[in-house]
């Protein structure tokens, strides 16, 4: 993995660490919020490791975390339109 790669995942562990911390304290919203914003990261890296760009805008990874993991067998398929069919954070 490289660095950004990297740095991407470890600050999703982070904002899923604050997203149990949030659920703890019955903040379901603002739970799901950070989870969904970890995925996002967790996304960036993905991308990253896949083509060596970065996306930063919510479109762009989605466009591009949907077109990788299209021809990616290791991928759920299901899960290709995660990002597209959740509220933005």
């Amino acid at each position: 993995m490289t660095p950004l790669s990297a740095t991407f995942v470890d600050q999703a562990h982070i904002v899923l660490g604050r997203a149990d911390r949030m659920l703890e304290a019955g903040l379901n919203e603002d739970a799901a919020r950070a989870a969904y914003l970890a995925c996002f990261h967790v996304a960036q890296a993905y991308i990253f490791e896949r083509t060596g760009k970065t996306s930063k805008t919510h479109k762009g990874v989605q466009t591009e975390l949907f077109r990788l993991a299209r021809a990616d067998e290791r991928t759920d398929q299901a899960l290709r339109p995660f990002l597209s069919h959740t509220k933005r954070p």
